[in-house]
């Protein structure tokens, strides 16, 4: 296992792939709760087989870069034993299951998704035959918490709600986004399960697609979503209940799950952890979990946001989990630029990027930090390629690698977008920035924002509703303060 030839393209944990800075492994956790003998364990995998760091992902998956040897039989067994690792070799590589952070403790969650969570991996652990599916094949479950995952991407998402009839709390399914089946809660398991039985039927039949596993939404493409649903009710002993209303989608405050919240469990409070671009040293994650363990319940949850929660705080116990944070050297604040940054792997970890965007990216955060304060979240995405792998939808801000032709010589740079208005990136505000021009062009527009912004209103907002030229205007690079 983690053999270093015929690497698979999308990593798990027994088989990694290859990457520019040497070998990627991927450990799923589901649902992203973690405890503290899971955190010792991963910690010291990390620095006996790695280089002593490792990343939240967009999925709260654990990456582990680097990897430089195979790992000994008898850490396999030990990480099978902890339940982070697959009982099943087949299934590792299937994406993580998403959930909310805050599952179990949010105030305004309708339920805990918790046990669906367990029954579902439960589910795909006792199914070999579900290696068919697609590595990229996702499923999440929103349970209308506070910090919701309702807007981020997924295949299928069982999202909760409460029927307006007679108050009781039911899924409603969505199929790449779209919706029309209401699922009660004893159904969940059973639909899911018919739901990827026909999807796997449906990969035998069909060729790869460029070399690849059929997605999802290739099969709602060529079937249709109503007749996919009734290929499913096949395999259901109930049959499907159809709703025509539609949802409207919930704001979700960027980074609302940093800093300290109240848990619907009476003087308790959660504290979310800012990691810049998801990375975290072992010696952090050792010392977080003796956090967790003396000072709260001893878990730890990772985000989709690349952050992590530390729940089940007392609340007398508040300021001293804070002050042991800063001397982790972390913090909970929403409003530093570290805390609102997403960056793929950059060119240091994939021959598809032109820019090294992981660097690039927190050069900038330190730079502009001595600058400016953040008076709000803003969210910015630095993309080495156009393929856009770390952040599916626009956001505030979104730089995209390109190379730059000056004079004789070749340099790195970004086209810079902003606003969510035109697909994928935004509206792009700044063509063929350079490396070093960039982050006093992103200064300007944290600093023009700051002073025109409407008191709510986010940077994607705010650029959204002015005209290009306009933007460019106040943007301009070579304007003075």
């Amino acid at each position: 296992m983690l053999a270093l030839t015929d690497l698979p393209t999308c990593p798990g944990l027994f088989y990694g792939s290859r990457a520019r800075d040497g070998i990627l492994s991927r450990m799923r956790i589901p649902g992203g709760i973690l405890n503290v003998q899971q955190c010792w364990t991963i910690a010291n995998l990390v620095d006996r087989y790695s280089t002593g760091w490792l990343q939240v992902t967009n999925r709260a998956n654990l990456q582990i870069r680097e990897l430089h040897s195979e790992i000994a039989p008898s850490t396999w067994q030990e990480l099978q034993e902890l339940g982070l690792a697959s009982r099943r070799v087949e299934v590792d590589p299937i994406r993580n299951m998403m959930a909310s952070p805050t599952a179990g403790i949010d105030r305004q969650q309708l339920l805990d998704t918790r046990p669906l969570v367990a029954a579902w991996d439960d589910y795909l652990q006792t199914h070999p035959e579900l290696s068919e599916l697609s590595a990229k094949f996702s499923i999440g479950f929103d349970g209308g918490e506070a910090v919701s995952i309702r807007n981020l991407r997924n295949d299928i998402l069982l999202a909760a709600e409460r029927n307006s009839t007679n108050s009781e709390i039911v899924f409603r399914l969505y199929l790449n986004g779209d919706t029309r089946i209401i699922i009660e809660q004893s159904q969940c398991i059973s639909v899911l399960a018919a739901l990827t039985n026909a999807y796997v039927e449906y990969t035998k039949k069909l060729p790869r697609i460029d070399g690849k596993k059929p997605r999802l939404r290739h099969l709602l493409a060529d079937w249709g979503a109503e007749s996919y649903l009734e290929e499913v009710e096949k395999n259901l002993p109930f049959a499907l209940r159809r709703s025509s209303i539609e949802l409207s989608e919930r704001a979700i405050a960027p980074n609302g799950n940093l800093g300290i919240h109240p848990q619907r469990q009476s003087d308790f409070s959660y504290i979310g952890i800012a990691l810049p671009l998801g990375r975290l040293e072992s010696k952090q994650l050792r010392n977080l979990a003796n956090l967790a363990q003396n000072l709260a319940s001893g878990t730890l949850r990772l985000t989709p946001w690349q952050n992590l929660v530390i729940s089940d705080i007392p609340n007398s116990q508040i300021f001293e989990v804070k002050q042991q944070i800063a001397d982790i050297g972390l913090h909970s604040s929403a409003t530093r630029l570290d805390s609102c940054l997403v960056a793929c792997a950059g060119s240091s970890g994939c021959a598809s990027a032109t820019t090294d965007t992981q660097s690039h990216a927190l050069a900038m955060a330190r730079d502009l930090a001595q600058k400016l304060t953040i008076e709000r979240s803003i969210n910015i995405h630095f993309s080495g390629c156009e393929k856009s792998c770390a952040q599916h939808q626009p956001i505030d801000i979104t730089l995209v690698g390109i190379q730059i032709r000056q004079g004789n010589e070749t340099i790195a740079g970004y086209n810079i977008f902003a606003g969510k208005k035109d697909l994928p990136f935004g509206r792009q505000i700044f063509p063929t920035v350079t490396v070093v021009e960039m982050p006093a062009a992103i200064e300007r527009m944290l600093r023009v924002y700051q002073q025109l912004r409407e008191p709510s209103e986010s940077l994607g907002e705010f650029c959204d509703r002015q005209a290009i030229d306009k933007l460019q205007q106040w943007f301009n690079l070579n304007k003075s303060e």
